[in-house]
């Protein structure tokens, strides 16, 4: 279907592209147009008299008045709906240089009967399905790789990574081939996605790898190929996910294409305006065929049904063809139904919003324009004025504030899988989300999404021993055992394994934790 035209009209200016350099970037600010508001700006001055800045004083006390950096007057419900869910301990990950290894991503490889799990500074570790047997398979920060991943930092490091769907099965294209989506120093290579400011702090790339023989034990293949690089204008919000579509099937449109999310930049309210610039690729999710060519660089393939995909094979004017979606401060994970084939994705705010979304092709969710529901104004306010006023936005399914009270002082939403079938009864037909600080673990109906708010946000609860406790408890009781200083926070992520089990995993602890139905 072409793309509704509300949603393709670009707020930048089309790429200006160096042919010796292939790169994606929009021209420096001070290169764009005059526009006519601006050009006819003295005019306006000349004509506005003593009593009209009086008028626009009272009008700006008002505005002022609709503002606030708590939107949310009702909290997150803690008791009603609340599911309790049985929890075990599945595997442990050996520490690195004395400290617990800052997990980041399970994922499940069904072609070689593992799941693989990455740790923010550069390894890959599998893990047997029973648990019980666990090996490093690659570290892609080994010198001989060249990668250099730049972990320094909370938000730093090797972000996602993702195994093609025909990674175990010999003679098909992908056989062998994973990909992995990291921060790193080395930012003198020419890159391929460029902000128009900023200060060049690092490169966030994207690897192709290439297993000789995908069930051995560790990594046989040679140094990665590299299909897009990023040079980020700030320090902070720059990589997010990477996933295939682990439901879709040969022939389904979009079996083999790698969704790639990519937050705004950094900084704070994405100064420079790229997730809402659609000749960017920051603030996306940008959807390419890694077996392809047909790209700026050659490396990668565009997707012919992507939205923004004109007859000719090339994007539409001003747009880069491989946006998926628009309009994100960080899509920090996303993950599919597998009922209903909704794309959700949990997205983290500037100070004041946390929201999961659903995600649809060619959609723009709204950031920085908006904080969620609301309108941004700054790091310290939204507007109160015509929440969910924009046709052309898609809004939040559900939403909660920083100051909600099941939270801490720093909250981050973080999204998981929508659970279906009999895995985990209580939480059939649900999707899973939560708090990575606080680790709080929220859920919300799958079938009658909600529309907004905090009040279809429910609580989740973990049964550890016949005691019920939240997941920072079991952490902090576990960092005890260990003999170390209890940690105040979880970094919790999700993860799926075989038959759609749900994993659980932090920074702090090295445990690997399933959730199980109760006996």
């Amino acid at each position: 279907m072409p793309p509704d035209p509300t949603l393709a009209s670009p707020r930048g200016v089309p790429a200006t592209q160096d042919p010796t350099r292939l790169r994606h970037a929009p021209p420096p600010v001070s290169q764009l147009p005059m526009t006519r508001s601006q050009s006819t700006l003295p005019t306006l001055a000349a004509l506005v008299g003593m009593g009209a800045l009086f008028a626009l004083a009272v009008g700006a006390s008002s505005a002022l008045a609709q503002t606030t950096d708590n939107p949310f007057p009702t909290p997150i419900e803690t008791e009603e709906g609340l599911v309790v869910v049985d929890v075990e301990e599945f595997a442990s990950l050996p520490d690195v240089g004395g400290e617990a290894v800052r997990m980041m991503l399970l994922v499940d490889e069904p072609g070689t009967e593992r799941l693989f799990v990455n740790g923010m500074r550069g390894p890959i570790y599998t893990v047997s399905y029973d648990g019980a047997e666990v090996g490093r398979y690659l570290d892609i920060n080994e010198a001989r790789w060249g990668v250099a991943v730049e972990a320094s930092g909370r938000e730093r490091g090797f972000q996602s990574f993702a195994f093609h769907p025909e990674f175990g099965e010999a003679g098909a294209p992908g056989y062998g081939r994973f990909y992995t989506w990291t921060d790193t120093s080395n930012n003198q290579v020419p890159a391929d996605f460029l902000p128009h400011g900023g200060s060049n702090t690092h490169h966030t790339v994207l690897l192709e790898w290439r297993a000789r023989t995908p069930s051995a034990d560790t990594y046989d293949g040679g140094p990665p190929r590299e299909l897009m690089r990023f040079e980020q204008p700030f320090g902070n919000h720059n990589a997010g996910h990477i996933a295939f579509n682990r439901f879709s099937s040969p022939g389904d449109p979009d079996y083999g294409l790698l969704y790639v999310g990519s937050a705004d930049g950094g900084s704070g309210g994405d100064p420079l305006n790229l997730a809402q610039d659609m000749a960017s690729g920051f603030g996306k999710i940008l959807r390419i065929d890694p077996l392809g060519s047909n790209s700026a660089n050659r490396e990668y393939g565009i997707p012919p049904g992507n939205p923004f995909v004109g007859p000719d094979g090339a994007g539409e004017e001003g747009i880069l063809p491989e946006i998926y979606a628009s309009g994100m401060r960080n899509p920090q994970r996303f993950d599919w139904d597998p009922v209903t084939g909704n794309l959700f994705m949990a997205d983290i705010g500037q100070n004041i919003v946390e929201k999961v979304s659903l995600v649809p092709e060619g959609g723009n969710l709204g950031w920085n324009d908006w904080e969620g529901s609301y309108r941004f104004i700054s790091r310290s306010e939204v507007s109160l004025d015509a929440p969910r006023s924009d046709p052309s936005v898609t809004y939040p399914l559900v939403e909660y504030g920083r100051q909600d009270p099941l939270m801490q002082d720093r909250v981050a939403v973080t999204s998981g899988p929508v659970v279906r079938g009999d895995v985990l009864p209580v939480l059939r037909d649900r999707v899973l989300f939560g708090d990575f600080v606080s680790g709080e673990i929220l859920h919300f109906d799958a079938d009658d999404l909600p529309e907004g708010g905090a009040s279809g946000i429910r609580r989740v609860l973990l049964r550890d021993g016949g005691e019920t406790k939240t997941f920072l408890q079991l952490i902090r009781e576990k960092n005890v055992e260990q003999r170390r200083e209890p940690s105040p926070r979880t970094d919790l992520r999700f993860g799926s394994g075989p038959n759609e089990e749900v994993f659980l995993l932090n920074k702090h602890d090295g445990t690997i934790r399933r959730m199980v139905p109760a006996p």
